[in-house]
């Protein structure tokens, strides 16, 4: 454990971002393997899905959590699934 003020404050700050960037990015996961699930049951609401799971990806993306291209390609690859 640090003993330096500024030290330890950052401890604190590091592990609320932690926190942060770990439930976002299950989020997006979650929103992913959601729409996964619906297109191979070939549920109606798989539009909505998409467009749900697209959303997290830009988001996670829009903070740094995801690199841009990952992002891209995670969104093409969804739309080929819905096109299908």
């Amino acid at each position: 454990m640090p003993n330096i003020e500024s030290a330890i404050k950052r401890v604190r700050t590091s592990e609320n971002a932690n926190a942060l960037n770990s439930s976002q990015l299950s989020a997006m996961r979650t929103a992913i393997k959601k729409f996964d699930q619906a297109v191979e049951a070939g549920a109606d609401n798989a539009a909505e899905l998409y467009k749900a799971a697209a959303r997290a990806i830009d988001m996670a993306e829009t903070k740094g959590l995801v690199h841009k291209n990952k992002a891209n390609r995670d969104k093409s690859r969804l739309s080929k699934k819905i096109a299908k």
